[in-house]
C-alpha cells in the first residue's frame, strides 16, 4: 500500500506559511466583525433619525459620528498601561494632534501608540532574525536593518494613511453639508441651531464631518466664541477647505453679509474644485499607468509573443527546444 504523503508545509520550514494562513484567517474574521458592528450602528442611527430622536449627549467619536461610552477593553488596557509605564511615554502633544486628525480621540490612544512603537521596535527585529535565512552574515544584517526600518516607520505610515482617508471623506461631505446649512438658514433657523441640526442629520451619511460639527457645537455651547470654534475645525482636521469656510463665515458675521449667500458660493466653489481634481486625475491616469504596464504587462506580452518564435529559432539552429 502506498504511504500517506505529508503536506509540504507541515515541517518546521513551513511554519511561517502556517502562521501566515492563521493570521490571514484572523484578519478576515476581524474585518467581518467590524463590518457587522458598523452596519448595526448605521441601522440604529437611521432608526433614531426616522423616529425624530435627538442624539444623546456624551463623548463624541469623531470618526463614527455617534456617542461612545467610556470604558471597554481599549480603555482598560490604557488604564493598565498608564499605571505601569512612565507617564512621559504617552505625553506627546504633537502625536495626540496627529491622532485626532486621524479620527482617534481616545485619551489612552497616545500611550497605546507609544507602547506599540516600542513593542514593534523590539519584536520585529527578533522575528526577522528568527525568520532570516541561514547564510552569510551580510544577509542577516540586511534583514535586521529592513525590519528596524519597517518597525519604526509602519505606525506613522498607517497613521498618515488614516489621516489622508479621513480628510478625503471630509472634503467629499462638505458640499452636502453646506447645502443643508443653506436650507436651514434660509428657513429662518439661527446658525447655531442649523449647525446642530445638520450634525444630527449627517451622522448616518457623513459620520466624520458630523462628529466634527458635534464637537464644534459642544464647544460653542460651553462658551467658546464661534470664531474660535470654527477655526478649531481646521486645527482638528487639517483640511484647508474648512479653514477657508471658517474665514468666510467669520467675515460674513463680522460685516453683516448674508450667511446663506456665503454658504451657497462656498458650496459651488467646493464642487468646482472637486470636479477639477477629478479631471486632473483622469488626465494623468495614462502617465500613472506607464510604470505598471512596463513592469507587469509588457514582459508578459513579450514572453507570449516572442517565446514560440525563440523556441523555433533555437530548434532551427540545432539547439534543444
Amino acid at each position: 500500500m502506498p504511504a500517506w504523503s505529508v503536506p509540504a508545509w507541515s515541517g518546521l520550514g513551513g511554519l511561517p506559511v502556517l502562521l501566515g494562513l492563521v493570521l490571514l484567517a484572523a484578519s478576515a474574521l476581524g474585518v467581518a466583525g467590524w463590518a457587522a458592528v458598523a452596519d448595526l450602528l448605521r441601522r440604529r442611527a437611521l432608526r433614531r433619525i426616522a423616529a425624530g430622536a435627538r442624539m444623546p449627549l456624551g463623548p463624541i467619536d469623531a470618526k463614527a459620528g455617534v456617542p461612545r461610552a467610556r470604558g471597554g477593553v481599549v480603555a482598560r488596557l490604557g488604564d493598565w498601561l498608564a499605571a505601569r509605564v512612565p507617564a512621559e511615554l504617552g505625553d506627546d502633544r504633537v502625536l495626540a494632534s496627529r491622532l485626532v486628525r486621524a479620527g482617534i480621540e481616545r485619551e489612552e490612544a497616545p500611550l497605546l501608540l507609544a507602547v506599540a512603537r516600542v513593542g514593534l521596535a523590539a519584536g520585529v527585529p527578533l522575528l526577522a532574525l528568527w525568520a532570516a535565512p541561514t547564510g552569510a552574515p551580510l544577509q542577516r544584517t540586511l534583514w535586521l536593518g529592513l525590519s528596524v526600518i519597517v518597525a519604526l516607520l509602519a505606525p506613522f505610515a498607517i497613521l498618515d494613511r488614516l489621516t489622508a482617508e479621513r480628510q478625503r471623506q471630509l472634503r467629499l461631505a462638505l458640499p452636502d453639508t453646506l447645502d443643508l446649512l443653506v436650507v436651514c438658514v434660509e428657513a429662518g433657523v439661527s446658525i447655531d441651531a442649523a449647525l446642530q441640526r445638520v450634525a444630527r442629520e449627517l451622522a448616518p451619511v457623513h459620520p466624520a464631518l458630523a462628529g466634527e460639527l458635534a464637537v464644534m457645537n459642544r464647544r460653542i455651547a460651553a462658551g467658546m466664541p464661534r470664531e474660535a470654534a470654527l477655526q478649531g475645525l481646521y486645527i482638528r482636521t487639517g483640511v484647508e477647505e474648512l479653514r477657508t469656510l471658517a474665514a468666510h463665515m467669520v467675515q460674513a458675521e463680522r460685516w453683516g453679509t448674508s450667511i446663506a449667500t456665503v454658504l451657497r458660493v462656498a458650496s459651488k466653489d467646493l464642487r468646482r474644485r472637486r470636479r477639477l481634481a477629478a479631471e486632473k486625475r483622469a488626465a494623468t491616469a495614462g502617465t500613472r499607468m506607464l510604470l505598471p504596464l512596463a513592469l507587469f504587462i509588457f514582459p508578459t506580452i513579450f514572453i507570449v509573443l516572442l517565446g514560440p518564435a525563440l523556441l523555433q529559432i533555437g530548434t532551427a539552429l540545432g539547439g534543444r527546444p
